[in-house]
């Protein structure tokens, strides 16, 4: 089925001054006079940042909760459940005691928080519970949900408010307040005594914590430039001071400079300067005024229209300061085109939480691509005891779940049919009674039956995709089964079927279900015409990646005016036992709208799906270039013409990068940056720069890379870095994916994510992108 609903210059002698005092730069953290008691627990500090330390769920949480984790109807162990004092994580209780990272989970990793029996795991084993006492923590990524009986109702909500108003807290923290968070929480850990004081010894291991191995002379150097009581220890002030020093961004001072001259600070007027170099479309010196009244954090600055080097360092690190164009983060794209204009997002096998062959189906799997902005999802339908249809994959080990039960945790629907007519029916009954009157059963433009409506015709709507029985055919008419074009990898691979009784049943399509298929009858797409012939538009053809790529070469042109009228979904080979997935943008480029992907596998393929609908308010539905939506286009994705636009990219610094083993303290990383380039054919490249040895804290690189694009529309830029390694593969450390068009000029950053897609705040690349068109 699928979801049509969408979701989501110098300043002049007479302008005012401001005393030399304000116009010193002031620090990227709270000067000493700022600091209060709190810093004497850091921990405690962070928490009164971020307004929470009176708060009595908060604090019930820092006191710790005795709760039950539920795994089965038999396995329910009592945990101990704490939030740190750092306000970021939470430790727990395992039977083995582990490596220390092994016991906390981040409070930023969580995606949702639900009451009561609204998880899988719950409804099936949280019976005993009342759904007062329970909550559910779903996490991003591939981790599993945390299932979750408190000792009593009130116990269970302050972990839900608590959680909730973490979750909303973090989420509104600007980068300098992340960043803030994050030193702090560290040095916690660094104070081995837990003294508030911090010994030269626990300064390098603060150091080797945040990933940098200093040279000891100049480590020392600088804790005895802040050592102004000469004691051997810092503390109070003397620990900001050194964390000042710490996070100097030489890069951004010497930026910041260059446009505001001898006296340090930013006019309006010099902000506005620094702007238009940038890049920035239709920018006016009232855009400059409001940037100064958002960003500046002195107060007497901003009254004069001032910026200083801190407020100069929140915007870059602001979203507006970041290299995706913040304009492009809501639905920006015209919405009321025909869907086979759009990139859908789109869904392989979506119940598979692991391989093909004997990994776990699970309702929990759909909730988790919806939350990923999936549009298009796939069930795979088959006869079940009692007369209720399951979901699994056939003829292997998968684990089966209950057809209802996906409809019930799912809104948007891409399915596979292997039920007979009876089966058939209880689902159209469950499809119908489930989905109300979001389920689309009939045209919604009786005028134009046959014309594909709009994402915005079909917004909060739900599409049945399947086979459709011809007009004048009865319900015992046999036609062939929904299963996309299997045959083809049967042969291939040789398989054997189940009996022939089954596949018999298998083949019938009930009239009941058959009436649900509206505007996305699947269909076979063996041959591709020449010249468009008479628009077929409600036929939804599906391909393996083989039978696409074959299009694609051997007749790029006819394949994409192809599917300018015509939806056509791309899923992986049934060889990719372990639900590998293929390449995407091979697909997209030639205007191949449903090409699906196991999300459950992460990779540089579902960074590349990711990037492709980060745009347009993530709503999962991306609209095409103009050449892959004109009927008479004649653009071959093989041949794509010569190139028309160069993009520079300056690789400059990073940022507090991830350490990779927290468990070996003298582990640091070597970081090195690749860009890649994803596209045509033609456009494929990457580039990298050298490895900076032992500093994952704040390497500079200053090294340019640049590419030559023919088809620039399509492209998506993927920004990684690696741990450089000399005798083994380079380890993966953060990725950043988006597309070229929203790719903003000038000096940006980049906000590194993992590689489950999970934010790695506060670790950033500092670029410089030029983008030239010819």
């Amino acid at each position: 089925m699928l979801c049509g609903g969408w979701r989501r210059s110098r300043r002049s002698p007479e302008e005012p001054r401001v005393s030399a005092q304000v116009a010193a730069p002031l620090a990227f953290l709270p000067s000493p006079a700022s600091s209060d008691s709190s810093t004497k627990s850091p921990g405690l500090r962070a928490l009164k940042k971020m307004g929470l330390t009176e708060d009595e769920d908060v604090q019930a949480m820092l006191r710790g909760s005795r709760l039950l984790k539920i795994r089965s109807r038999t396995w329910h162990k009592e945990r101990l459940y704490r939030l740190q004092e750092d306000g970021l994580s939470v430790w727990f209780q395992r039977r083995i005691p582990r490596a220390a990272s092994q016991h906390i989970f981040f409070v930023q990793h969580i995606e949702a928080v639900r009451e009561g029996h609204q998880s899988e795991g719950l409804r099936r084993f949280g019976g005993a519970f009342a759904p007062a006492r329970c909550l559910t923590i779903a996490f991003k990524g591939r981790r599993k949900n945390l299932d979750l009986a408190a000792p009593t109702a009130e116990e269970a909500q302050r972990w839900v408010r608590g959680l909730a108003k973490l979750r909303a807290r973090l989420d509104a923290m600007s980068q300098r307040e992340r960043l803030d968070h994050w030193i702090h929480s560290y040095l916690h850990r660094a104070d081995s005594d837990q003294d508030s004081k911090m010994s030269f010894k626990e300064i390098k291991s603060l150091l080797r914590m945040v990933n940098v191995d200093m040279n000891d002379m100049y480590a020392y150097r600088l804790f005895k430039e802040c050592d102004h009581s000469n004691n051997e220890r810092l503390e109070g002030a003397e620990i900001e001071a050194f964390l000042r020093r710490l996070l100097k961004r030489p890069e951004l001072e010497e930026i910041f400079r260059r446009y505001s001259g001898e006296d340090r600070v930013l006019s309006a007027s010099e902000l506005l300067e620094f702007l238009e170099d940038q890049g920035e479309d239709g920018t006016t010196l009232a855009c400059a005024q409001q940037l100064i009244q958002t960003y500046e954090l002195n107060e007497t600055a901003k009254q004069h229209e001032l910026m200083t080097l801190d407020g100069f360092m929140m915007y870059l690190l602001s979203p507006e300061g970041a290299a995706l164009n913040v304009a492009h983060t809501c639905v920006f794209q015209d919405m009321g085109q025909p869907l086979a204009h759009y990139f859908i997002s789109s869904s392989h096998n979506t119940y598979l939480t692991d391989s093909q062959i004997g990994g776990t189906s699970s309702t929990e799997a759909y909730v988790r691509a919806f939350a990923q902005g999936c549009r298009c999802v796939e069930l795979d339908c088959w006869e079940g005891p009692g007369g209720e249809p399951v979901i699994y994959h056939g003829h292997t080990l998968t684990s089966k779940i209950l057809f209802r039960d996906v409809i019930h945790a799912v809104r948007d629907h891409a399915f596979t049919n292997h039920c007979g007519l009876e089966q058939q029916a209880v689902m159209a009954r469950h499809l119908r009674s489930i989905l109300g009157d979001m389920l689309v059963t009939q045209a919604l433009d009786s005028q134009n039956p046959e014309e594909l409506p709009s994402p915005e015709q079909l917004k909060g709507r739900v599409l049945v995709k399947g086979k459709k029985l011809p007009a004048a055919r009865n319900e015992d008419g046999r036609i062939l089964s929904d299963r996309e074009e299997e045959e083809e990898e049967e042969e291939e691979a040789e398989e054997v079927l189940e009996a022939s009784e089954q596949r018999r049943r298998a083949k019938q399509i009930s009239p009941e279900l058959s009436a649900l298929a509206v505007y996305c009858c699947a269909t076979r797409l063996r041959t591709l015409e020449p010249r468009p012939g008479p628009s077929q538009s409600c036929k939804v053809g599906s391909l393996s990646e083989r039978k696409a790529r074959k299009f694609t070469r051997e007749a790029g042109t006819s394949f994409v005016r192809h599917n300018t009228q015509q939806l056509t979904r791309v899923y992986p080979l049934g060889l990719r036992m372990n639900s590998a997935n293929y390449n995407p943008q091979e697909m997209w480029n030639s205007g191949c709208q449903l090409v699906a992907l196991n999300f459950q596998t992460p990779g540089y393929e579902m960074d590349l799906n990711t990037g492709r609908f980060l745009i347009n308010g993530q709503c999962g539905y991306v609209l095409k270039p103009a050449y892959l939506r004109q009927l008479n286009t004649t653009f071959d994705p093989e041949c794509p013409g010569p190139p028309r636009t160069t993009l520079t990219v300056q690789v400059l610094t990073a940022q507090q990068l991830p350490k990779l083993n927290a468990e070996k303290p003298n582990s640091i990383v070597d970081p090195l940056v690749r860009v890649e380039i994803h596209g045509v054919p033609e456009d494929c490249a990457h580039k990298e720069t050298d490895y900076v040895l032992n500093n994952g804290f704040n390497p500079c690189w200053e090294q340019t890379l640049q590419f030559q694009l023919r088809a620039p529309e399509l492209v998506l830029v993927r920004f990684v870095v690696e741990d450089y390694d000399t005798t083994s593969p380079n380890d993966f450390v953060g990725q950043f994916t988006l597309p070229l068009n929203s790719l903003k000029q000038g000096y940006r950053h980049i906000h590194l994510l993992s590689k489950d897609g999970a934010s790695l705040s506060p670790a950033t690349l500092f670029v410089h992108i030029r983008i030239q068109n010819s």
